[in-house]
């Protein structure tokens, strides 16, 4: 008997909220609409840089030293993944193009460990150079 005028209660409220909605009108607006910009060009990938294991393949080509780069892997405790080569070789490359350079003669690639702030670490070092086409 106590559950009759609560489940009464709740029909009397649900019928109420279902009265007070009133369809809604959009809303007409004067402002006018975003301009559309143009689409901003992407900024063109720099050309990869080729990475020369030996000065002989240099020789005969003219090429420009721009100087000495290089290319890190961390890692930073013992569980973490150990360093990689050739994440190194590949920061290595990144590093060369930010000196705008075409090609990178590698002088090699070391592990070591000991480093501040890295438990081991791969390196990677070079020299930059920018590969003139004949």
């Amino acid at each position: 008997m106590r559950a009759l005028p609560i489940c009464l209660l709740a029909v009397m409220l649900s019928g109420c909220t279902m009265l007070s909605r009133s369809p809604v009108e959009p809303i007409k607006s004067t402002a006018t609409p975003p301009k559309v910009e143009p689409a901003k060009p992407k900024p063109a990938k720099p050309a990869p840089v080729r990475i020369y294991t030996n000065a002989e393949d240099l020789v005969g080509k003219p090429f420009r030293d721009l100087g000495e780069v290089s290319g890190e892997s961390c890692q930073v405790s013992n569980q973490d993944s150990p360093p990689n080569i050739p994440t190194a070789r590949k920061r290595l490359q990144i590093n060369a193009s930010k000196m705008k350079a075409n090609a990178v003669l590698l002088h090699s690639c070391d592990v070591t460990s000991g480093t501040p702030g890295c438990y081991r670490q791969a390196v990677c070092v070079g020299s930059a150079l920018n590969v003139s086409a004949k």
